[in-house]
């Protein structure tokens, strides 16, 4: 009686050469565009943060030019001119509005510093305070006046209520602010007389954050 033949045992099959090269392929690739949509995110995230801190600052200096009488100095515009101040220089002229004497000096721009401190004039040093300053040139110098804002609320300052001034210049973030008061503007092909437009423009100096980060607002008011 003849037995039937044993079965051939298959001999395990490993992965080729060609084979490993292509996963290794694809697994880079993968690895890859994971790591560059991190970074996209990151800087997108840093981007986005300074972005709003540019967006407050606007609106910020929007809001302390409109609390101005339409003939002070910081906001008039002379007859014979358009317009004072720039959006792309900075700009000091000598303003003098409606006949008052002598005129004034005024600045179309100003530098912010923004930092966190929990010493110095910060009155709450647990949790700390958003520090603020501004710069202000004059014949003098430069100025720096920094507000502490407290989480409890409190803005500590002088004794008179005024900011802590300086004339060292901060080493932290800086933003660059400059603005443009428009006598009779035209807005949408109609020119429109007895009123003002005030544009502010902030830009962010660290050139590291790409994109850079810069934004413009305006209001109309008479």
């Amino acid at each position: 009686m003849l037995r039937s033949p044993l079965p051939k045992r298959s001999c395990p099959r490993g992965f080729t050469l060609l084979e490993c090269m292509i996963a290794m392929a694809i697994l880079i690739v993968g690895v890859s565009a994971m790591a560059a949509l991190g970074a996209t995110l990151l800087t997108r995230g840093r981007q986005s943060k300074y972005m709003n801190l540019a967006e407050t600052l606007a609106s910020e200096k929007l809001e302390d030019l409109n609390h101005w009488n339409m003939m002070a100095p910081q906001i008039c515009v002379q007859p014979a001119d358009t317009s004072e101040g720039s959006l792309t220089s900075p700009v000091t002229s000598s303003i003098s509005c409606n006949g008052v004497t002598p005129a004034v000096n005024v600045n179309y721009y100003d530098d912010i510093s923004i930092d966190f401190s929990s010493a110095g004039s910060c009155n709450n040093p647990s949790n700390g305070c958003f520090a603020e300053t501004v710069s202000s040139v004059t014949s003098n110098g430069t100025t720096y006046y920094t507000t502490y804002h407290s989480p409890s609320g409190v803005i500590p300052g002088n004794a008179d209520g005024t900011p802590i001034t300086s004339t060292t210049a901060p080493t932290n973030l800086v933003f660059h602010r400059s603005w443009l008061i428009e006598g009779a503007p035209i807005i949408n092909g109609t020119q429109l007389t007895g009123v003002r437009r005030i544009t502010v423009l902030v830009t962010l100096t660290d050139l590291s954050v790409k994109p850079g980060v810069s934004t413009q607002m305006s209001l109309v008011r008479q």
